[in-house]
């Protein structure tokens, strides 16, 4: 005779955000997002797990603003709406953190898909479209190497050889606006310029 099962509660699978909103990481509603928690988390997020030079960490609030302003160089006339998926393209990383690519590779799917179904909700939340065409993906993914590869050689201790290998071409940033985004943020003034541009973009 088999000794009986026994089951305890579920593990909890959502997080509590500042905002007072709760936000169940396994089916994730929109109307459970604010830009507000983004914003704030995003901006204490350390890309390249911290080992980058500069008296803060870089954020990643402050790449995706790295990102929209590659793509505003490269696509000048690009409509306000493809900025701002640029923009919320690591949203997700509020919640989940920024796991480097190296370790995304070890850990094969299941990581993935936690961060599409957060991302589609943050879509929906903005008024963009749950997964966004084939077309966009490629503009938002050649301005997110761009801002990769500026990072890589000015912060975290990459060659030029090797940054290109690894990221491409240096997407040429005019020197005034490099300067500023590569100079890494406090995270009070990365979370506030990140809620600045949003609201200037969703304008």
């Amino acid at each position: 005779m088999s000794a009986a099962k026994t089951s305890g509660p579920a593990p909890r699978a959502w997080q509590r955000m500042l905002s007072g909103r709760r936000l169940d990481l396994l089916d994730p509603s929109p109307l459970d997002i604010e830009v507000t928690d983004i914003a704030h988390g995003l901006a204490r997020v350390a890309r390249w797990n911290g080992q980058t030079h500069g008296p803060h960490i870089f954020s990643v609030a402050q790449h995706t603003l790295l990102v929209e302003a590659v793509m505003r160089a490269q696509s000048p006339r690009i409509d306000h709406r493809v900025r701002l998926a640029a923009m919320l393209h690591d949203a997700p990383e509020y919640v989940i953190g920024d796991m480097i690519s190296p370790f995304k590779a070890v850990i094969g799917g299941s990581y993935k898909q936690v961060e599409k179904r957060l991302l589609s909700a943050i879509h929906i939340r903005f008024g963009l479209p749950a997964i966004l065409p084939a077309e966009i993906e490629k503009l938002i993914k050649t301005a997110d190497m761009g801002a990769a590869y500026l990072e890589a050689t000015h912060l975290a201790g990459f060659s030029v050889t090797e940054a290109r290998r690894l990221f491409g071409r240096d997407p040429k940033l005019p020197p005034a606006i490099q300067h500023d985004y590569l100079a890494p943020w406090s995270a009070t003034k990365a979370e506030k310029r990140f809620m600045a541009r949003f609201k200037a973009l969703l304008a």
